[in-house]
């Protein structure tokens, strides 16, 4: 059994110089020392021999358990206090420090930011205004017709304008329809096929047909063509154009020249209304 007053001091002179950071302080030795002092000299108030030596030694162990005990807990925190670490340790510190500052990229695919529409970044341009739609004039019936003999009239003013008839060229055709048809498209009793083709009234004049009531037997063609209002109307212009002079000559003159009718005055009256009609269609 080592002696007690020869316990290893761990915190002795004789200990290594390069443990510095494991002395402690001259309050906890001196506590050390004293719990040390008052387990060596404790016996039990039992005289008996062999127990005696046997609650020394356990004493002198317990002495020994509490100076490790108190190594191990009071030196923990000198050891901490180590040198000052160098420069570069330091730098490198300071960096890692700064690294764990830094918000860490998002492995998350980012949500693509819908790009600007050129319209929205380039300059504003200045917009064409849209051009007005043509409206199409609504001819109304003038000179006393209704709408079926405006239609009619209607559709002999656009057949000369094909033909490039000037103006007095249609008022002398829509007078001699105005006269011979009422600006109505005839068919004819006699002929029973006139009537399988348009028409709005039927008539009785030998083979008469068409707003112009032109005879298929006199050569100005078949019933199917005379029950065409732009047929029959392009027919009656042509056989005007090849009147000599006609432009110069009175309307009922012209209009007889081409018709050959029982009455060629009956044509003037109507010249004016003709006129009203025609300055309505052209606008």
């Amino acid at each position: 059994m080592r002696n007690d007053g020869n316990l290893d001091d761990p915190f002795g002179s004789g200990r290594p110089a390069d443990r510095s950071d494991d002395t402690p302080s001259t309050n906890r030795l001196t506590t050390l020392r004293g719990l040390v002092r008052r387990t060596r000299f404790w016996a039990p108030t039992n005289p008996r021999p062999g127990r005696t030596k046997l609650a020394v030694a356990t004493g002198t162990a317990c002495c020994l358990g509490l100076v490790g005990v108190s190594q191990a807990g009071f030196g923990a925190p000198d050891r901490a206090a180590g040198p000052a670490p160098s420069a570069e340790v330091a730098e490198r510190a300071e960096v890692d420090a700064a690294s764990r500052a830094m918000a860490r990229p998002s492995t998350a695919p980012a949500t693509p930011t819908p790009s600007a529409s050129p319209s929205a970044t380039a300059s504003p341009k200045a917009t064409a205004k849209p051009k007005p739609k043509k409206t199409v004039r609504q001819i109304v019936p003038v000179a006393g017709l209704d709408r079926t003999q405006m239609n009619n009239a209607k559709k002999i003013v656009q057949a000369g304008k094909e033909m490039g008839m000037p103006r007095r060229a249609l008022v002398i055709a829509v007078a001699t329809a105005m006269q011979e048809s009422t600006l109505l498209n005839y068919a004819s009793g006699v002929l029973p096929e006139s009537q399988s083709y348009p028409h709005q009234a039927i008539g009785w004049d030998h083979d008469s047909v068409g707003l112009f009531q032109q005879r298929p037997s006199s050569g100005w063609g078949t019933v199917e063509q005379l029950m065409d209002p732009e047929y029959a109307t392009k027919a009656f212009l042509s056989a005007l154009a090849e009147i000599p002079g006609w432009q110069d000559l009175p309307l009922s003159v012209a209009a007889q020249a081409v018709q050959i009718s029982a009455f060629p005055d009956a044509y003037a009256q109507h010249e004016w209304r003709a006129g009203e009609v025609v300055a309505e269609i052209l606008g």
